[in-house]
């Protein structure tokens, strides 16, 4: 399957959190596509955010793709709260899980889509038994835990053989990359396959969310133009 068009999906985790419902109203206007929100349990990730009572308090703020992105370990005995407070894409971290298969499995059943996240040290093959049976998978290109982070550069490679193992296959699937996403390096990622940009701190950074979102969604076109301009002009030389 081919690429998808590419998304945009603000992370919470860098909005104001004393007035969320108000931050996740303002991306949507802006015109964010998914309202990505990042589940950390100190002890999975070195952090601790929210729960499934503050998803659901902030489900009427906002008709969006909830992109729930569970870092948390144990994961099973909570995915039911998170699918019942108003998730619609549960992705599950593949070095958190003892039995992936049949947590993917769980969240299907569930009637939610379902992703599976992979850190920088982790291989693909951890992941490719199960395309078949996905919706999402995420590669993070930072270790989880904190925003704002620098992106790993070195997971372009990864990212390009996802995209490969994807596009074999007779079924969509999205390839979201998370971790130091900015204008300076969307059109790279996305060159590489990813359809679903994760972009924390890009897209709240300043409060000109529109903005932003925008730059987000316009670099790889400004980096596709300005190819073709420099083949046009070695063409011409030629």
């Amino acid at each position: 399957m081919q690429q998808k068009p590419i998304r945009i999906a603000p992370s919470i985790l860098s909005a104001d959190f004393s007035c969320l419902g108000e931050e996740i109203r303002a991306v949507d206007n802006a015109g964010a596509d998914w309202i990505h929100i990042d589940i950390m349990d100190g002890h999975f990730v070195p952090n601790l955010t929210i729960g499934p009572e503050v998803v659901r308090a902030l489900r009427s703020h906002s008709n969006l793709p909830f992109d729930v992105h569970l870092m948390i370990s144990p994961v099973d005995p909570y995915i039911e709260s998170f699918a019942e407070a108003g998730s619609d894409i549960i992705t599950v971290h593949a070095e958190a899980v003892h039995h992936l298969h049949r947590t993917v499995q769980y969240i299907k059943s569930l009637g939610k889509n379902v992703g599976v996240a992979i850190n920088p040290g982790t291989s693909l093959h951890s992941v490719k038994p199960l395309l078949n049976e996905l919706d999402l998978v995420l590669i993070m290109t930072v270790n989880p835990g904190f925003g704002g982070q620098q992106f790993i550069s070195s997971q372009i490679e990864k990212i390009k053989e996802l995209r490969g193992c994807i596009d074999e296959l007779d079924k969509h699937i999205d390839l979201q990359v998370d971790g130091g996403i900015n204008q300076n390096n969307a059109a790279e990622v996305i060159e590489a396959g990813a359809d679903v940009l994760v972009a924390g701190s890009a897209t709240f950074a300043g409060g000109s969310y529109k903005e932003n979102i925008l730059s987000l969604r316009s670099a790889f076109e400004n980096s596709q133009s300005k190819t073709q301009t420099v083949n046009s002009v070695n063409a011409q030389k030629d």
